[in-house]
């Protein structure tokens, strides 16, 4: 069962980033010279630069992908809130396997509502986000929590 859902999420993460990548060379022609690379907490774009930016997430994501990769590859190499010993051990590493998994899912959905938001902002200026950063800010952290409450039981 552990194998299975850890081959799902492995499955979802890279194929999120080969969407990311395709969407992004998909639109990338229909792009005005010029995007907005930034946006304040109000949604509105404060700083623009050239259409070549609409890379700069398909490559960051990328990048966090291998580095996702290298933790769960090599579990001894990531910092743990608690002692690893050999009675917990095996709970840690499954805990630490399956949140990198879901956090690289949850920055993935991340990038992709953002590069989405850009590109349709970039023609309309009163495009809005499809989901609001603060809700994928609290996602995260929410995570965060639940992570730490599974380290606290079986530590």
């Amino acid at each position: 069962m552990e194998n299975i859902l850890l081959g799902i999420f492995d499955i979802l993460n890279f194929g999120l980033l080969v969407f990311l990548w395709w969407f992004t060379i998909k639109h990338y022609k229909l792009l005005p010279q010029i995007i907005p690379t930034h946006f304040d907490f109000d949604g509105k774009a404060d700083n623009f630069g050239s259409k070549k930016y609409s890379f700069l997430m398909p490559v960051v994501l990328t990048v966090l992908y291998f580095f996702f990769a290298y933790l769960v590859s090599n579990p001894g190499a990531s910092n743990y809130p608690v002692e690893i010993t050999e009675e917990n051990k095996n709970a840690q590493f499954l805990i630490m396997k399956i949140f990198v998994r879901w956090l690289l899912l949850l920055i993935s959905l991340i990038f992709l509502n953002s590069q989405d938001y850009m590109f349709r902002y970039s023609r309309d200026e009163e495009a809005k986000p499809k989901i609001a950063m603060s809700s994928a800010l609290f996602s995260v952290i929410g995570s965060l929590i639940v992570l730490f409450i599974f380290v606290g039981i079986f530590k």
